[in-house]
């Protein structure tokens, strides 16, 4: 059997007794630094017993079918997976930054310190906020912040009662999480039909209890949500505050700024709009920044000052692109989520028309008569090399089907993606049990997904 085309377990490659190292024996002549028996295994540890090529085949055959940016479009919505520039790798490497430690004097850590500043002064700018913590270390870890600064901001003018915060019902399911997290009360805001907060439900629960709303713009379906200023007034009159989560910021950049909108705090998930593309759960990155008057109040949330490498990463993406360039980021991301959208949705459900921003919503084939899913397309996707978008949310929509091409990918790699995605909804039609019965050309074929979740084999003593 192929080890690198089906991908044999470790332990299948086991044979007893063989072993990929050989050390000295102990010459000293004694036996003091040995494990204590009370603390030494009775049996030896279950583990695989390979030479060391056969775990370097192995391994390095493994990596081959990781799916990452340098192999192929990556269209996952809402998690902006966009090119990484090796470059910012080489440079958060560089050894006067990777082998800095955190509890060095303070002189020998000025120019670390005066590249936070200087980020901090570049997010402003971008933002217009005007102050930035780098400290939180992911974008959930953000949210939590900016609703601790948010609280603190109440109880500092002795205004203990506000403890609820207003969420539209498309947020990402972080928002209320955090706030839970926080101590405070989850109120739900309607949608419209275009997608967009609903202001009049919004009125209906503004009361003296509202410590703040969180919103993300553009939101969760890729909408631009155009009463932003209407609904900050009302939230700002009511004495809440505004948040932003940081999530889309990617195609607001050169565009508009949060600060200019009426927030007040906000979080960047940095590793998404800055280039340091998180899929598999890290690294993260998720800096706060609030408005004038609010800096006091921002809490100290980690040891240290965050996780360094991705901030040096960030501006050595910001510095690269710089002023001209980064407002191109906006503009490009929606020009190119618009183009797949308005290509594919005469095949293509679009629950909600009109212009999108860096990402969009459909809801499954619009021939429904086929039986194929969302499930089946994503999976299908694969045989095609390419990476499935984000299926089944939002939750507003039954089959939802979220892409965003962010502002990266060419021309020829989109209308590739397109014609791909066409082809699928062909094969729908013409041959459906293929499409549901997808993938066929990967290593493994079609799981379980949710036996997989529920009954995990975590031992190869239980692998049937």
């Amino acid at each position: 059997m192929n080890n690198r085309l089906y991908g044999n377990l470790i332990f299948e490659l086991s044979c007893p007794g063989r072993k990929g190292y050989s050390l000295p024996k102990n010459h000293f002549g004694h036996t003091a630094d040995e494990i204590p028996a009370v603390m030494r295994r009775q049996k030896d540890a279950e583990l695989p017993e390979c030479d060391e090529l056969s775990v370097v085949r192995h391994y390095t055959n493994l990596s081959h079918n990781n799916f990452g940016l340098f192999d192929g479009f990556y269209p996952l919505g809402s998690c902006t997976m966009k090119y990484n520039p090796v470059i910012n790798e080489d440079i958060a490497a560089l050894p006067s930054f990777a082998n800095t430690h955190p509890l060095q004097p303070e002189k020998y850590c000025q120019p670390i310190l005066k590249i936070h500043k200087l980020l901090d002064e570049v997010l402003c700018q971008l933002t217009g906020l005007a102050k930035f913590t780098l400290a939180p270390f992911a974008g959930a870890h953000g949210e939590l912040t900016g609703l601790m600064t948010i609280r603190g901001y109440h109880e500092s003018r002795g205004d203990n009662a506000r403890t609820k915060v207003l969420i539209p019902d498309s947020a990402h399911g972080t928002n209320p999480a955090s706030a839970a997290v926080c101590g405070l009360e989850v109120v739900e805001v309607k949608s419209l039909a275009d997608g967009t907060v609903d202001v009049d439900d919004l009125k209906s629960k503004l009361s003296s209890e509202v410590a703040a709303m969180m919103m993300t713009n553009p939101n969760t379906l890729g909408i631009f949500e155009k009463n932003i200023p209407e609904i900050a007034k009302l939230v700002h009159d009511c004495g809440g505050l505004m948040y932003y989560d940081g999530a889309n910021l990617n195609p607001m950049l050169g565009v508009s700024r949060p600060g200019d909108m009426g927030f007040d705090v906000m979080h960047i998930n940095l590793h998404k709009t800055f280039s340091t593309p998180h899929g598999g759960g890290g690294p993260g990155s998720g800096p706060v920044g609030v408005r004038a008057g609010l800096e006091e109040f921002i809490p100290t949330v980690s040891a240290f000052r965050g996780n360094y490498a991705v901030c040096i990463k960030a501006l050595a993406y910001v510095l690269s692109l710089g002023k001209e360039n980064i407002a191109m980021v906006g503009p490009l991301a929606t020009l190119n989520a618009n183009y797949i959208k308005d290509s594919l949705k005469d095949l293509y459900e679009l629950p909600i028309d009109g212009r999108c921003m860096h990402e969009f919503v459909f809801d499954g084939l619009k021939d429904k008569s086929t039986g194929v899913t969302t499930m089946d397309v994503a999976k299908r996707l694969l045989d095609y090399g390419y990476h499935a978008p984000t299926i089944y949310f939002p939750l507003l929509f039954h089959e939802s089907l979220m892409i965003e091409p962010t502002e990266n990918e060419s021309k020829e790699t989109i209308d590739s993606f397109i014609a791909v995605m066409r082809a699928i909804a062909e094969e729908a039609k013409t041959d459906p049990e293929m499409v549901k019965t997808a993938p066929h050309k990967t290593p493994i074929g079609r799981v379980d997904d949710v036996l997989a979740a529920k009954h995990p084999v975590l031992t190869y003593s239980n692998f049937e």
